[in-house]
């Protein structure tokens, strides 16, 4: 048995609700979880995130202060991996640091595109003493790319089968979709809101983080008028390559949507919910007719209502999570940035450009050694 290539990555996706961290061994050609770690965000570090996310005040000293108590946090949460795990830093080879997204514009949102993420890498460099890699976002941009989604290339090394149509569905703050068909030919992008609507619906109304198993949205019932009204947003009929997040779906966008009509709390969560399934269900629908295999990952994972949902909107396909493959669905995202450290790390392309829209596949991030 070869030596032992540890990388580590690091995940804080839109619902900033924890930072998630991997230790990954990739030695021996193999992709192996060694161990996890999370530290949730506490609620003023999630409110500041989340304000930075949409147009507001003094968004330079703010954004600029949090870059850097995330760097501290981010540096401090890797520490505790590796304590936990009884390993020291110099067994690590790098960690890769997705950062914290406050604002993507990507391609035909803005003249100038871009997508910014925070919490310092200079910072997780210095505190940890191990390599890190961040940033991976802007290098696809500046090929042309969305910047968004860039963990199908991490699918599609891991999950596709040579004898299977496999889709895998990544149900964070947003979700986007990975078709493997047996043929080779990946293709990915956003299909709009994951669980960002319904936990923020949650944390409004009932003062909590998320809707365990969906139990609020199913004593709701399901408005119509209201999910076409959503489905109404142009972001459903854009054409892939394509990107989202909470610039575009948030608090302020669903309360101008249900402000012509009363209607009840949970009624509206029972449609935010249909709102996540059907858009996820009408893109694989479209991606393919016949039976395949639709494997789902991210915090959506673990809601029971939803997956019964998209278990009927998708008849033909068999539906469960990674964990049938051997990977938690928690922790794909920030396996994700270990193996895009390690290929950045090795001089290898992240990004895959039939997925992003990028004119080439390219190295991404930027490395700040130890």
């Amino acid at each position: 048995m070869n030596k032992s290539e540890y990388y580590l990555g690091l995940m804080s996706g839109t619902s900033a609700d924890a930072v998630d961290l991997v230790v990954v061994d990739f030695s021996d050609n193999k992709t192996r979880l060694i161990g996890s770690h999370s530290l949730p965000l506490s609620a003023d570090i999630r409110q500041q995130i989340h304000a930075l996310s949409t147009p507001a005040d003094n968004e330079i000293d703010r954004s600029g202060q949090l870059d850097v108590q995330l760097g501290k946090l981010f540096a401090e949460s890797i520490n505790q991996l590796l304590t936990k795990l009884n390993l020291n830093q110099k067994q690590i080879k790098a960690v890769g640091s997705h950062g914290q997204t406050i604002r993507h514009r990507p391609p035909g949102s803005l003249e100038f595109p871009f997508t910014l993420q925070i919490g310092d890498p200079n910072i997780i460099a210095e505190y940890t003493g191990i390599t890190t890699v961040a940033d991976f976002r802007r290098r696809d941009m500046a090929a042309g790319g969305q910047g968004a989604p860039l963990v199908p290339a991490f699918h599609q090394a891991i999950f596709h089968s040579q004898t299977l149509d496999r889709v895998v569905v990544n149900i964070g703050g947003m979700a986007n979709i990975t078709w493997l068909p047996k043929s080779g030919d990946t293709l990915g992008f956003d299909t709009g809101p994951g669980n960002v609507l319904m936990d923020t619906w949650t944390l409004k109304y009932l003062g909590k983080a998320y809707d365990a198993n969906g139990d609020w949205a199913a004593s709701g019932t399901l408005d119509l008028e209201l999910l076409d009204r959503l489905l109404a947003h142009p972001f459903f009929t854009q054409l892939a390559p394509k990107s989202t997040g909470r610039e575009a779906f948030n608090l302020d966008w669903l309360h101008a949507e249900i402000a012509q009509k009363a209607r009840s709390p949970e009624d509206i969560q029972a449609t935010l919910l249909a709102l996540t399934a059907q858009s996820i269900a009408k893109d694989i629908n479209q991606l393919t007719s016949t039976a395949c295999e639709v494997f789902v990952c991210g915090g959506g994972a673990y809601n029971t209502r939803l997956m019964m949902e998209l278990a009927h909107l998708l008849p033909l396909a068999k539906l469960a999570s990674t964990a049938e493959l051997g990977i938690a669905p928690e922790w794909i995202e920030a396996m994700a940035f270990a193996w895009l450290a390690r290929q950045t790390m090795l001089r290898q392309h992240g990004n895959l450009s039939a997925v992003t829209g990028a004119s080439r596949e390219v190295i991404l991030g930027g490395v700040y050694f130890a």
